[in-house]
């Protein structure tokens, strides 16, 4: 299962969890099973009028941010960052 680091603002909807393990073999997978898991978690993730990603929500996939979003692939292992944009001027 991947493990998958939790935003300190998302993690109300994870019980307090800052990392949990979730199976997903892409990053939709991934957001799904999220979401069955920890309802809410989709909401905060995933536009369903764009089929992506948020705007300003990046996906970082063993280090590397994703060029693919929904569509990366993940490994067995993977670990996964779901970074929100930030604001402030």
């Amino acid at each position: 299962m991947a493990e998958v680091w939790i935003p300190t603002q998302m993690q109300t909807l994870t019980g307090g969890q800052q990392i949990v393990q979730i199976e997903g073999a892409t990053v939709r997978q991934l957001i799904n099973n999220l979401e069955r898991d920890f309802p809410g978690v989709k909401d905060r993730l995933y536009d369903p009028e764009e089929d992506t990603l948020l705007p300003g929500v990046a996906v970082i996939v063993d280090g590397e941010t994703s060029q693919l979003g929904l569509l990366e692939r993940l490994n067995e292992n993977s670990e996964v960052h779901f970074l929100p944009a930030i604001g402030g001027g």
